[in-house]
Formats: C-alpha cells, sequence, structure tokens
C-alpha cells in the first residue's frame, strides 16, 4: 500500500519536477546503493516518470524489475573491515517512498510558498503496524515550509535536521492546512 499522498496533484507535480531537475542540476540527486548499476542508470528516468505521472508503489514496482537492485551489497563493520550483507527485501519500496515523499514534500512546500501559506501540516500518509512514539506526536503539528524545504534540500540521502519524514516507513507526510 502506498502513501496516500493529499495535496498531489499536477500543480505539485509540477513543483516536484523542479525540485527534481535542481537535484540533477546540481549533481545531487540520491542514488541508493541498494541499486545495481542497471538501477542507477535507470533511477532518474523512474523517479521522473513517477513524480509526472504515478506514485510512489509505481516505482517501488519499476524498481524491482530488470535486476535494477542490487542482491548483496557491502557493510561497513562498526569493528573495522566490511561485510557482505543482503539487501532488504523491501529495499524498493523503502527507496521509492522516501524518496517520492521527499520530493512530495518539496514540491508542496514550494507551493505553499507561492501561495502564501507558511506553514504546512504533518500528517500520516500511510497506515503502519508499530508506529513510533516520536511520529505519533508530530501528526498534526505544523511545520514553516520554507525552513522544511531548506532542510530537505540540504540533508541528501540523510535524515533531515528536522525529523520530517522521520525515517524509513514512518507513514508521516505533509499537507497544506
Amino acid at each position: 500500500m502506498g502513501l496516500n499522498l493529499v495535496n498531489l496533484d499536477g500543480r505539485t507535480r509540477s513543483y516536484m519536477l523542479g525540485e527534481l531537475d535542481l537535484d540533477v542540476s546540481n549533481s545531487r540527486l540520491y542514488i541508493s546503493s541498494h541499486l545495481s548499476p542497471v538501477g542507477q542508470q535507470d533511477y532518474e528516468k523512474l523517479l521522473r516518470e513517477a513524480i509526472g505521472n504515478y506514485d510512489d508503489v509505481w516505482l517501488a514496482e519499476r524498481l524491482r524489475e530488470n535486476g535494477r537492485l542490487n542482491k548483496t551489497k557491502e557493510r561497513r563493520r562498526p569493528t573495522g573491515g566490511t561485510s557482505i550483507v543482503r539487501v532488504p527485501v523491501n529495499a524498493a519500496d523503502m527507496l521509492a517512498e522516501g524518496e517520492f515523499n521527499r520530493f512530495y514534500a518539496r514540491g508542496l512546500c514550494l507551493r505553499a510558498i507561492a501561495d502564501g501559506i507558511e506553514q504546512v501540516e504533518i500528517y500520516r500518509a500511510k497506515e503502519v503496524r508499530n508506529p513510533r512514539a516520536e511520529s505519533e506526536q508530530m501528526i498534526g503539528n505544523r511545520i514553516d515550509a520554507k525552513v522544511l524545504l531548506e532542510d530537505l534540500r540540504s540533508s541528501i540521502g540523510i535524515e533531515p535536521a528536522l525529523g520530517l519524514p522521520p525515517g524509513p516507513n514512518s507513514g508521516l507526510s505533509v499537507k497544506l492546512p
């Protein structure tokens, strides 16, 4: 089950595509280590198509096709050295959901700013089995759209400083108030 992004429409998608173009032009598009060489090559095109016409579920389905995901990856050990580990079964879902949601939030922040709306509201966009207490506490809160946009733009591939979205599989996103 994918994200229920309540303000995902043509206008928000247009802003999302602008944010994708910004990352690509600045060589800042996040490329997951879970992606195979084929997946890395196809990722931007697939993400662009998902943003323009589809959703996170469609993107995850495409990432699972044609050998786009690695079966294993190298992981650093805390004590030094590396080991080979299996790529998680849900790697495509986590990547697609996380990055689609990140571009959605960025696009929605731009839309809010353009409309003179200063804040966006945090809500649960996907039901989760065991919601984290810190995620539950965020629901209904409002966050400055400009601050969130800058945080998401500057934290490519890492957890944003503001904690939104708060880690993989949180199910949280933002909407217009």
